[in-house]
């Protein structure tokens, strides 16, 4: 395969499945604390995205948010439950993108789980309001780019690499299929 990573002398790409991919899920969702929840992904019109806070991803990978009735992306998930998040865990690395199956439901046992008391600032009447529901997105297939040693490594390796004239690049990314 002809690309810029020819010169790289390290392995620089690791797909991922099953347990692997879910830990990863987890710890890049966890840097980032927020994505771009995307929905109306498959009908060819420009996709709608908006800022969430993944409220968990368990050990399975699935990622779990909270999101008022009424809104316009549990409508949109209604019609079309396919959608696309969006992860950057910080300026230059940590990057993921998952496209999966959303659920929605309205599991009390779940609300009190992912509850907490920053999110009364959508949801007024607490815990208890009517409006919550609890989306699910199940991954499907992914991708990520991420540093194998860290920010700090990454960076040294490019400046030795760059004085030397080589291509010294700490990242690794690959698919990721739960």
């Amino acid at each position: 395969m002809d690309s810029i990573n020819k010169q790289q002398p390290e392995k620089n790409r690791a797909n991922l499945f099953s347990g692997e991919a879910a830990e990863k899920i987890k710890e890049l969702a966890k840097k980032a604390k927020t994505c771009f929840f995307c929905t109306e992904i498959t009908d060819g019109k420009p996709f709608a995205a908006r800022p969430m806070s993944a409220q968990l991803v368990d050990d399975e990978g699935n990622v779990w948010f909270l999101s008022a009735e009424d809104s316009h992306k549990n409508m949109q998930l209604h019609n079309d439950p396919y959608v696309q998040l969006l992860f950057q865990g910080s300026e230059n690395s940590d990057f993921m993108s998952l496209y999966g199956r959303a659920s929605v439901s309205k599991d009390k046992e779940k609300i009190k789980e992912l509850w907490n008391p920053l999110v009364k600032t959508w949801f007024t009447e607490g815990i208890d309001d009517p409006r919550i529901t609890v989306i699910k997105v199940q991954p499907e297939d992914g991708y990520y780019w991420d540093t194998k040693h860290g920010t700090v490594v990454a960076f040294a390796k490019m400046v030795v690499g760059a004085i030397a004239g080589k291509t010294l690049d700490d990242s690794i990314e690959g698919r990721l299929q739960p």
